[in-house]
């Protein structure tokens, strides 16, 4: 019989320590476009993901789960700020920041970080970061004590001779990119070895849980992959089914069993929220390297279920009991969620887009229902209410034709109608008015800001 979880136990008691007086950490795992499909645990046939297969097995998992965009920068905006992207200047046309953007995440902003440091959090960022390189944007300046990664995404600062269609082919060449891998701010490999990466993050990951296993702490572990270029290491390439995708995500997997291994180990599991999920949907466009939506319609860069509807997955053994939720909820959740568990204050005079989810995770109890907007850009193309979801305008991912608009707006049942594909406006001109009045609910809480991205 072991005796030490006893031991631990009376130890925390004899110091005036219960458990229940110790603050959650707080893991975050964000994949770049991995699409709803991508997974076992979410239906793939090809891909193993056993371990987040066992994470979803042991925690809750999502089946109507969103980011906060259809595309990379704004959902990290949104994620880290609790607000959609057009709130702190994080959405516009161009959609994401690239090397010679001027802007990023303006130093205003209260991220998630900044919050649990005043309640007395270790912060640390590893992996992707795409909200700015410049002073006042950088992750050390958005309240993260420790970071790890790529300012932006792998396929930026392309060689100048670099074939077009070297970014989604199956064998990207190591030198393609010009990529810097930072360390607290300074270069520390430039290019980023990026078949190393998957690994090298995981290593810091677990470096930091065992280093700050004493106090609480808030770990935003944000993966390059599987966005393209796609790389593997030598462990895991050509070993799936579906390919160099399949390798990386495969990757990715076992670099969330170490994390929660690690968890495990330090004695953290039970008294560790960590939600695994993605940017946006899958890069559709990119073929065989662009991953799957599933039975959703269309991927990355649209507004319709496969671009922003993505894996969703909580777990915190012994406080969420396993099981599956059609219950909606988003990335713009996990802020007041995780201010709630570490009891931080929210920013003065900032609203927050989303709700606190803790009678779902932790009583399995149904949240109010409440909208949820689909941005793209500063527009937005539709709107959730309940199992109901209105397109005002619609437009596949990148490369598509220009945005339609419809008059009256498109209405589907997703419960009925996951897939989109059969518009039953004329039936419910109710429900049409109850999300057009939402629309107008919102907006009028929505104020210009300067833009960051243009």
């Amino acid at each position: 019989m072991n005796l030490l979880p006893t031991l631990f136990a009376l130890m925390a008691l004899l110091c005036g320590k219960s458990n229940a007086a110790v603050k959650p950490n707080i893991v975050i795992i964000y994949s770049d476009d991995l699409g709803y499909g991508d997974l076992g645990c979410y239906g793939s046939p090809v891909i193993r993901t056993p371990h987040l297969d066992r994470m979803a097995a042991e925690g809750l998992r999502f089946t109507d789960f969103y980011s906060g965009a259809e595309v990379c920068t704004p959902s990290r905006a949104a994620l880290l700020t609790g607000r959609y992207a057009l709130r702190s200047g994080m959405a516009s046309p161009r959609r994401v920041l690239f090397p010679e953007s001027k802007g990023g995440l303006p130093p205003a902003e209260v991220t998630l970080a900044e919050s649990l440091i005043t309640a007395g959090y270790a912060t640390a960022h590893i992996g992707k970061w795409h909200l700015g390189i410049h002073e006042g944007s950088r992750p050390q300046d958005q309240g993260f004590d420790e970071t790890f990664g790529l300012p932006y995404s792998n396929d930026m600062d392309a060689r100048a001779d670099l074939p077009k269609d070297a970014v989604g082919s199956p064998n990207p060449p190591a030198d393609g990119w010009n990529v810097p891998l930072l360390h607290n701010g300074k270069i520390i490999e430039q290019p980023a070895g990026q078949s190393t990466l998957t690994r090298r993050y995981t290593e810091h990951a677990v470096n930091f849980i065992r280093a700050k296993k004493d106090a609480p702490f808030f770990l935003y572990f944000a993966h390059t992959f599987p966005h393209v270029p796609m790389f593997a290491s030598p462990a895991f390439k050509g070993k799936s089914r579906a390919g160099i995708y399949g390798d990386a995500v495969e990757e990715l997997d076992w670099s969330v069993g170490e994390v929660l291994a690690a968890l495990r180990t330090q004695n953290l599991a039970e008294n560790t929220l960590v939600v695994f999920s993605s940017d946006n949907g899958p890069w559709l466009t990119m073929g065989n390297q662009g991953g799957s939506a599933g039975l959703l319609k269309d991927g990355k860069g649209s507004t319709w279920e496969g671009g922003m509807r993505v894996p969703g997955i909580a777990w915190m053994p012994g406080k969420i009991a396993p099981g599956v939720t059609t219950q909606m909820a988003s990335v713009l959740d996990l802020y007041p969620t995780a201010l709630a568990l570490a009891g931080a204050s929210p920013p003065k005079d900032t609203p927050l887009d989303g709700t606190d989810l803790r009678p779902l995770l932790f009583e399995q109890k149904s949240l109010p229902e409440r909208p949820f907007f689909y941005y793209r850009g500063k527009q937005i193309f539709a709107c959730r209410l309940g199992e109901w979801k209105a397109h005002f305008q619609t437009q596949g991912g990148f490369g598509s034709p220009k945005a339609e608009a419809h008059e009256p707006p498109l209405l589907f049942h997703l419960g009925l109608d996951p897939s989109e594909k059969r518009s039953v406006t004329a039936d419910h001109p109710e429900v049409l008015a109850r999300i057009q009045k939402a629309v107008e609910t919102h907006m009028a809480t929505v104020n210009a800001v300067p833009q960051q991205l243009d």
